[in-house]
């Protein structure tokens, strides 16, 4: 399973010895540069458990230790916002003939 970006994984000592600790993490970005066979560079966030990026990481890792947990949370379901819909009335100025 190769990550996309938006991604959300599961990065555990399988990936590779650093993450002794299970580690979640969103993809932000999957380098090519070139590495050993079955290994890659990814850049992205590594998550909290309630799933709010704590800190920015590059990390190298084998492909076949990673595990798919889902895509990115929409933070805009999670604080109650849907796209295009209008959060309160927007107040304008009476216009006066001057």
């Amino acid at each position: 399973m190769l990550p996309r970006s938006g991604d959300v994984i599961q990065v555990t000592k399988a990936a590779s010895v650093q993450f002794a600790a299970p580690m979640l993490f969103r993809v932000i970005r999957v380098h090519d540069w070139p590495t050993y066979e079955g290994w890659i560079w990814l850049d992205g966030y590594e998550l909290n458990t309630a799933g709010d990026a704590v800190e920015r990481r590059s990390i190298f890792v084998q492909v076949s230790g990673l595990r798919a947990v889902g895509k990115a949370p929409d933070p805009r379901m999670r604080n109650g916002r849907q796209p295009g819909m209008v959060s309160g009335t927007v107040p304008t100025r009476a216009r006066t003939n001057r």
